[in-house]
């Protein structure tokens, strides 16, 4: 059987899934509420007749679930088409709003791609994108951004929670007192952080991904404090976050979903940073390997290491090869054939990358056997490339 990729090779018969960041497996009650909705959601939650109202009871229940976990107003709460959406939505609109306060978007340099394009997008004639580096975890340094902040003509502020491609956490609580001292809305990019790690009110704007906590895709969420003005930049509708509105069982389900993580997340995850400690641990033990991101500091399912003399894609390729779906961050990816901005940022390989991103059905044996497998994976690779004697 030939496959997508040009390949002859059959599907590996025990799979395992370590690429769940961004898209992960659907939480079962995910499922069960997105059925539901199905047959109570299907109609137009802006019509006034039966079906209507009951579609936009689901929606605003899914709404005000959503604002429960962040510790938000119902009101402020809205769903967006997607995480991407929400982010350039957030900036546009943070930007248009304020440009009587200044031209200048301050952001961290390890930010999602989607939010320095759409910073790039949004700047008024005359504005700056100010980039804040960072360490070589990919924390970003607080004392630095808070210089850029108090230099004046800052419109908006952005910096992820945490990164999602290392998994180090930001200081998002120092960097928020710092930006409501200069009198500038903080965006916060929840999209690897929330269902997974807790998002404390540090922000002004939060956008955040169901997807990446076990919902649909297809739906985003962003948050506004009621303090946060926003302007909508494209053209009129009624539901400027989403034009033409979005799907209701998809925001249902992502909901449920998020309730439910949210519930038993210090379980889970308290199991989950174990194993990624494990692979630490003894990715490092193979020979000429850079394991990133903060030991400690950092999301409990995401870890992040990179090979010399090891081409990316071809590593990526082998794992898959022998069952096990990673990601990675190296140079050679089909998107966009440059390197991985945020480890260049941090001043680490940008090659031979591998990205773990822990599902919660994540086992003990799952990594072990990853574990067993990835050196003879690095050391196929090498050899390849005819790197051999390491």
């Amino acid at each position: 059987m030939t496959h997508p990729t040009g390949s002859t090779d059959r599907p590996h018969p025990h799979r395992v899934h370590l690429d769940n960041g961004g898209r992960a497996p659907w939480h079962p009650l995910a499922r069960t509420a997105f059925l539901q909705a199905l047959d109570d959601g299907w109609a137009d939650p802006r019509r006034l007749h039966t079906e209507g109202r009951r579609a936009a009871a689901l929606l605003d229940g899914a709404r005000e679930a959503v604002a429960d976990v962040l510790g938000a107003r119902t009101e402020e709460v809205r769903f967006t088409p997607s995480h991407t959406a929400a982010l350039h939505a957030a900036v546009a609109q943070v930007v248009r709003a304020r440009r009587r306060h200044g031209s200048d978007v301050v952001v961290g340099a390890v930010e999602r791609a989607a939010v320095l394009h759409a910073a790039d997008h949004a700047l008024p004639p005359g504005g700056r994108r100010v980039t804040v580096p960072v360490d070589e975890h990919g924390r970003v340094d607080a004392d630095a951004y808070a210089t850029a902040l108090g230099n004046g003509g800052v419109v908006l502020a952005a910096l992820q929670h945490a990164n999602g491609e290392v998994g180090t956490t930001q200081p998002v609580e120092t960097v928020h007192e710092a930006a409501r001292a200069a009198e500038v809305p903080l965006l916060v990019d929840a999209g690897a952080s929330l269902g997974h790690a807790t998002v404390g009110p540090a922000w002004d704007v939060l956008a955040a991904d169901p997807a990446d906590w076990g919902a649909p895709a297809g739906v985003g969420v962003v948050a506004v404090r009621q303090r946060t003005r926003t302007v909508a930049t494209g053209p009129e509708d009624p539901e400027p976050w989403a034009p033409g509105g979005v799907s209701v069982p998809a925001a249902f389900a992502a909901a449920v979903a998020l309730q439910a993580v949210h519930e038993d997340r210090a379980q889970v995850d308290a199991r989950r940073r174990a194993l990624v400690d494990e692979i630490r641990a003894r990715v490092a033990a193979i020979p000429d390997v850079e394991v990133v991101g903060d030991p400690s500091g950092r999301l409990p399912h995401v870890v992040t290491f990179s090979f010399l003399y090891v081409d990316g894609e071809a590593l990526v390729t082998e794992l898959d090869r022998a069952g096990f779906a990673v990601g990675s961050g190296s140079a050679c990816t089909a998107g966009t054939l440059e390197p991985s901005h945020v480890l260049a940022a941090m001043g680490v390989l940008t090659h031979g990358n591998v990205r773990v991103a822990l599902d919660r059905s994540a086992t003990a044996a799952d990594v072990e056997r990853f574990l067993e497998v990835l050196p003879g994976a690095v050391a196929t690779v090498r050899d390849m490339l005819g790197v051999r004697g390491l």
